[in-house]
């Protein structure tokens, strides 16, 4: 993966029903897009409170090198 990559899937299931688990290396803000078929979208992951999940500089980090 290239360093200057703006977003990095982190998680990824299913084979013709996907879904995946994407983050904005620059904002840290988590998404989750959804694929069924010819359809799919995308939002952002929410925490109980319904503020967007934001990771860490430093798991931004740890995710690009491995």
């Amino acid at each position: 993966m290239a360093k200057d990559e703006r977003f990095i899937k982190t998680y990824s299931q299913g084979k013709m029903t996907v879904s995946e688990i994407w983050v904005d290396c620059i904002t840290g803000v988590n998404y989750l897009f959804h694929e069924d078929g010819y359809a799919g979208g995308l939002t952002p992951l929410l925490n109980k409170d319904g503020k967007p999940i934001v990771s860490s500089a430093e798991e931004i980090k740890w995710l690009k090198e491995n």
